[in-house]
């Protein structure tokens, strides 16, 4: 399952306590204090992998600590500092106070760090206290709480290639054949009720991400059907697949749903209308499906129109090219 939103209570591991000792030695008579301060406690500390796909691996583990630290030992030994608790988090994903919903960081870049909960001090042990007029002190200090927080992860797919369409046009039956995954397929509406990834092999050394994102419908950007549940996804994919389907038996036109998905868009943000993207009509082997694709075609001017049944794995490879083609004009476009 697609876990793209989780509430975690963190906190990092308590220093260790700074301890009462003295050194004691064969030949050295009255050897005076030797208390050691106590470690540092565990840090929490966020990472963004690109291995990482969803938040699925927190849906079990809601309260996570860090390691303490040790407490000091006798010979002026400071304690062990708790280990620090590197949690790897997909890119993508916005950081969020669980009470405010102030955004606290946004995981956007490979490798980004933060340090959420800083680990507690460690103790003084008795030594720290040995002056010229108090020589055997008889006192030392406990180690400080670490830092503790409730946050919200939430997860803002960013994937090389998003689909977009209507509930049934095929999304799903489509990731299935170009990743080779299995995923949930029905002949009714919202059968995807998150988001499906894969990754497509489209030469033997290059790969994309693609996702399959929950069916939209007309008003989704007022929250209407799955609503946000589609548009936040897909507001970070870096580039676009419309998926039309033809259904000739629906009495629907291709052309006006592929115009309502834009408006959706557009009316969310209408910076997603500037990604790149590709128009992909659906269901070309269904009998009356030519009609409506040719209709389709004499009113859209563009050059980046497929016709495909990803249902008979018509027209596949021909896409699977396309969108390695559209990956590199992504790329090209970011590094100049």
């Amino acid at each position: 399952m697609f876990v793209d939103r989780v509430t975690l209570q963190l906190s990092a591991g308590r220093g260790g306590n700074g301890v009462i000792a003295w050194n004691r030695a064969k030949y050295i008579p009255k050897g005076g204090p030797g208390g050691g301060d106590g470690g540092l406690g565990g840090s929490l500390i966020f990472v963004a992998d690109p291995e990482v796909y969803s938040l699925e691996h927190f849906r079990n583990r809601r309260i996570i600590k860090a390691q303490n630290g040790v407490q000091g030992g006798g010979n002026n030994c400071k304690g062990k500092n708790g280990q620090d608790l590197i949690l790897k988090i997909p890119m993508g994903t916005l950081v969020k106070n669980a009470a405010t919903q102030e955004i606290l960081f946004d995981f956007t870049e490979k490798g980004q760090t933060w340090k959420i909960c800083a680990g507690g001090k460690g103790g003084k042990g008795n030594s720290r206290f040995k002056t010229a007029t108090h020589q055997a002190p008889y006192v030392c200090t406990e180690g400080t709480a670490g830092e503790s927080c409730e946050v919200e992860l939430e997860l803002k797919l960013i994937a090389d290639i998003g689909f977009v369409g209507m509930p049934n046009a095929g999304k799903s039956t489509l990731i299935s054949r170009l990743a080779h995954i299995a995923v949930k397929i029905a002949p009714y509406p919202f059968t995807t009720l998150r988001p499906n990834l894969g990754v497509v092999h489209y030469t033997t050394d290059k790969r994309l991400l693609i996702a399959d994102i929950p069916g939209i419908i007309e008003e989704a950007h007022k929250n209407k059907g799955l609503g946000f549940a589609f548009l936040r996804h897909i507001e970070r994919t870096s580039a676009l697949i419309f998926l039309i389907e033809l259904a000739p038996y629906q009495e629907r036109d291709p052309f006006e749903e592929f115009a309502m998905l834009k408006r959706e868009l557009e009316a969310y943000n209408p910076e997603m209308l500037e990604k790149p993207f590709l128009v992909v009509l659906n269901k070309i082997d269904q009998e009356g499906a030519e009609l409506l694709a040719k209709s389709f075609k004499e009113r859209y001017t563009g050059d980046n129109l497929f016709e495909i049944s990803a249902l008979e794995r018509i027209g596949l490879a021909e896409l699977k090219t396309a969108m390695g083609a559209l990956k590199a004009d992504v790329q090209a476009e970011v590094i100049a």
